[in-house]
């Protein structure tokens, strides 16, 4: 009987601690999570706000979507609707908000990729769901959704928005 009991307080004693470890733990990363979060949120505004003004700045009307996106139809094609699991040929040009030229594909040639699937911007995979063969679209994507953090080591610098001017040229089924 001496064995279960101080097994039981033994088996109670560290759970007790282990719990105390635990929620020490929780108010660890509670401190560290709510700077971050207001930093992220003001972050976010500052993003938005640019996006808005050079939008006003160019007299252009937007739409928005739920992730941040901005889009506008520059030109109305008349093909068929692009689907997540198709390849997209596109003609493009990427430039920062400042309006420094990054990438056009005049100079590189057009660029296919599997709608929703490669590894381009997560806003490019988002926007040109919005388009149509022969569509010229503009993309205004705040970094979430374009090179984040870390821009991409070559032409866009970290945490900057970007603006794709996009003509869908053609759309082609996945082989399956």
């Amino acid at each position: 009987m001496n064995k279960y009991f101080l097994f039981i307080m033994c088996f109670a004693f560290f759970s007790c601690s282990e719990k105390k470890a635990r929620q020490q733990e929780v108010t660890h990363k509670e401190n560290y999570a709510d700077p971050l979060i207001k930093l992220n949120k003001k972050l976010i505004e500052k993003e938005s706000r640019d996006i808005d003004n050079w939008l006003k700045r160019h007299n252009i009307d937007a739409s928005n979507t739920g992730t941040g996106l901005r889009f506008s139809i520059l030109k109305k094609g008349n093909g068929n609707p692009a689907k997540i699991g198709q390849f997209a040929t596109i003609n493009y040009k990427l430039s920062l908000l400042d309006g420094t030229l990054c990438y056009d594909s005049k100079k590189s040639g057009p660029v296919t990729f599997l709608i929703g699937q490669d590894h381009v911007e997560s806003g490019l995979h988002e926007g040109i769901q919005k388009m149509c063969v022969g569509d010229k679209c503009l993309f205004i994507m705040p970094p979430h959704l374009a090179h984040g953090l870390l821009g991409d080591d070559k032409k866009i610098p970290p945490l900057s928005c970007i603006v794709y001017e996009v003509d869908l040229l053609q759309l082609k089924d996945a082989q399956k």
